[in-house]
């Protein structure tokens, strides 16, 4: 006797397409076979359907507490799920405060228990002056920490300097968590960008040569000198270059404990999509040539990208638009749209399988941030996470399709291969046939201390 039998379903491994059963009991799968016998408090028919393990998105941002009014739990959560994933890793800014100590930390976690659809993991933030406090945040059982190697866009999220990274670093080094950071060189960006609005150039293009490809390059390169000499593992998010991934390939090749994401806009979007969509393709580092989408598809094909994430970054209509691009909020709704996006680029346009997809979706992330084995695969002991997606369904994406609190995002217009048909978060429906069900609730997964 089962809980649910999810039958008939074609299941995307990392390593293989099979046809067979699932069996889940007490939140887990328990059992994979071509026709299990027995029965089940409910029986799914999956034919004709693709089943994925639930998407694990390592860097979201939901704002919660102090912006609820740019995103919130509920209803970024919500958008996760529709999208087929069923764990994302919440970024310490730009809620607020930023989850830099124990009280934002708990603030943090009261806001997400009552609203979050799906299971939620949390970072720390990594600031000027709060050494003291990643102790009890890791204790706590946050993911690691985050720092922003150039400004944050947010007064109270401050950009680390070259001292608070490396002390950081050696401290988070002996509490065994990885640093996360931003990877642009404040000088170069800030100095260019001051430039351009004292000289009243104020465009897209402005704004776009102000954050030139050297200033991510120099800074992955110093962040990886000092996760070298310190010890601690690194993790570079959103790389915008090939570039930037080779860097980041060459120093593993060394021995330094280091990995990288890329996003969906830096592989389908190029600068003249930002002249021609605005803001809502604003973002940093900012977009590319599509000379750069090719490089970073080939980094993907070759594995040395081990996960794609969304740096869902959303915000209110009213700070999308301006004549001064300068001034406009940076960041892309975007997290309810990767697993179709990739499936529509990778899959379906450059020949990426799709149990490529599925690690790049599920299983990379979980192995690197310590979610392996019971997250990121489907497997006998995993937790049920699970996306059933119809592979052959292909419409254009409509604003009214969206989960987000304010439903924009670059890639409304887009035809998308790839529907997801329901979401299960540790075998209970969450989102199913266009609507989200509250029958499972989100949990904080902890890591290496609570959970």
């Amino acid at each position: 006797m089962y809980d649910l039998i999810i039958r008939n379903s074609t299941i995307v491994t990392e390593a293989e397409l099979l046809h067979a059963d699932v069996g889940i009991t007490d939140q887990q799968i328990v059992a994979i076979a071509p026709e299990l016998a027995g029965t089940a408090g409910d029986m799914i028919d999956a034919r004709g359907l693709h089943l994925f393990p639930g998407g694990i998105d390592p860097h979201v941002h939901c704002n919660e507490p102090g912006r609820t009014d740019w995103e919130g739990f509920a209803t970024a959560t919500a958008a996760l799920a529709a999208g087929g994933v069923t764990c994302c890793f919440d970024m310490p800014l730009n809620a607020h405060p930023p989850t830099c100590d124990v009280a934002a930390f708990d603030a943090k976690l009261a806001a997400l228990k009552p609203n979050a659809l799906i299971d939620v993991a949390l970072w720390g933030g990594l600031v000027p002056g709060n050494l003291a406090e990643l102790d009890g945040l890791a204790e706590r059982g946050v993911i690691g920490f985050k720092a922003f190697m150039s400004t944050s866009g947010t007064s109270d999220f401050v950009a680390a300097d070259d001292l608070t990274l490396y002390e950081g670093m050696r401290r988070a080094a002996s509490l065994g968590k990885i640093v996360a950071v931003h990877a642009e060189n404040d000088t170069i960006t800030t100095e260019l960008a001051r430039r351009a609005i004292a000289d009243g150039r104020l465009g897209v293009r402005d704004y776009l040569a102000s954050r030139p490809i050297i200033a991510e390059l120099e800074a992955i390169g110093r962040a990886i000198v000092l996760a070298s000499e310190t010890g601690c593992a690194l993790h570079i998010v959103h790389v915008s270059t090939g570039r930037g991934i080779a860097l980041v390939a060459e120093a593993q090749a060394r021995g330094i404990d280091v990995s990288c994401e890329t996003c969906p806009h830096y592989l389908i979007l190029t600068e003249a999509d930002v002249e021609r969509i605005g803001a809502l393709a604003k973002c940093a580092p900012p977009l590319r040539t599509a000379e750069h989408i090719d490089a970073l598809w080939q980094h993907v094909r070759n594995g040395t990208v081990p996960m794609i994430s969304s740096d869902h970054s959303p915000a209110p209509a009213d700070m999308k638009i301006g004549e001064n691009f300068f001034a406009i909020w940076g960041g892309i709704s975007g997290c309810q749209s990767t697993l179709s996006l990739l499936l529509t680029e990778g899959y379906t346009r450059r020949g990426i399988s799709l149990s490529q997809v599925a690690a790049l979706t599920a299983g990379g992330t979980a192995r690197r941030f310590g979610l392996w084995p019971a997250k990121g695969q489907i497997a006998i002991g995993a937790d049920a996470d699970l996306a059933l997606v119809d592979l052959n369904h292909e419409a254009e994406l409509h604003a009214e399709d969206l989960f987000y609190r304010h439903k924009h995002s670059p890639y409304v217009g887009m035809r998308l291969r790839g529907r997801v048909v329901r979401t299960f978060v540790r075998g209970a429906t969450v989102f199913r046939d266009g609507q989200v069900h509250t029958t499972g609730s989100g949990h904080f997964v902890g890591v290496g201390n609570k959970s």
